[in-house]
């Protein structure tokens, strides 16, 4: 179908995970089970948080930052699919698939910085740990998040703009579980060469390879301090603390290249929804399963809340 009259366009079609029938169920409860299994993962990390003072430091902070955009990912990419599933309605207007596009990689941009911001604290905390209070103040860590959160999303604003000004399709149906850049480009007629060039530009090397660059630069320097370090258990302990976050980069950037970082016209949609489903489902769930199973302090914290919670009941069948 040509659609070559802007006003012809009420909604786009989301294919989904299968055209087969006998899949859609299985597919909403494996969907259902991500989303719950990161809103409790995230959820818990974020009360721990907060209700501890113990992890009132810069680390713990952007850790709440990075939860809160799983949190976001996750909703915003899996909650069409999972109404879809429920409704049978597989229609999505064109500015909700826009929103989707424009959210989703905004979050994830918001993601990288964040975690470039935690691999500047773990530098700090181990190649100068004597000022590691007076450089990561509050203040400091407020101006990092917030500089994260807005570049994130001005990075991502002109291609909003320009993915919204296209105006002819050969067909309404994303081939996809959610509205992402790649599969709406494959849809459309217009021209596409000054916007793939700003993603490029603009996507890959600004909003994804400098991060990725000034992450690196901090863990030479923390990886070359921690060799320096005479006792094996001093240079264990410190590798310790930044294994967890090395972790998550590790897991997010290694996806995000294999999702986008190749030309759109040698990309397989199919290969594609997978990969963004692991991208944007299984990521979230393992960022608290890291940082909980590898980490004391959020370990302690979870016993005494549990601890907390124990003695509230204890306390109530007394009272009874």
């Amino acid at each position: 179908m040509d659609l070559t009259n802007t006003s012809v366009k009420p909604y786009f079609i989301i294919k989904g995970m299968s055209d087969n029938p006998k899949l859609q169920l299985p597919f909403f409860l494996l969907m259902l089970l991500i989303y719950l299994v990161t809103l409790g993962g995230n959820m818990t990390i974020l009360l721990l948080i907060v209700l501890d003072h113990h992890l009132h430091t810069p680390m713990y902070f952007f850790l709440g930052n990075v939860s809160t955009l799983d949190l976001s990912c996750s909703t915003v990419t899996l909650h069409k699919a999972l109404v879809t599933y429920l409704s049978g309605d597989r229609t999505v207007s064109f500015g909700s698939c826009f929103a989707q596009i424009f959210l989703f990689l905004s979050l994830t941009c918001d993601e990288l910085l964040i975690l470039t911001a935690m691999s500047y604290d773990r530098y700090v905390a181990i190649c100068n740990p004597l000022r590691y209070n007076v450089v990561m103040n509050s203040k400091a860590c407020f101006i990092l998040a917030s500089a994260s959160w807005v570049m994130g999303f001005l990075n991502i604003m002109p291609v909003f703009v320009e993915i919204s000004l296209f105006t002819c399709y050969t067909s309404l149906e994303v081939n996809h579980f959610f509205c992402d850049v790649i599969p709406v480009l494959k849809l459309t007629c217009n021209d596409t060469s000054n916007l793939e060039l700003y993603i490029i530009i603009e996507g890959v090397l600004l909003a994804s390879f400098t991060p990725f660059i000034l992450t690196f630069i901090s863990y030479v320097f923390i990886i070359s301090t921690i060799l320096r370090i005479r006792s094996s258990i001093g240079r264990r302990k410190a590798f310790y603390t930044c294994s967890s976050h090395l972790t998550v980069v590790i897991l997010l950037y290694g996806t995000l290249c294999y999702q986008y970082f190749r030309p759109i016209t040698l990309v397989s949609l199919e290969s594609s929804k997978v990969s963004s489903l692991f991208n944007t489902a299984a990521v979230p769930i393992l960022n608290p399963l890291i940082y909980s199973l590898k980490n004391k302090d959020v370990i302690a914290a979870m016993r005494k809340l549990l601890g907390c919670f124990k003695t509230n009941r204890v306390q109530v069948k007394n009272k009874k």
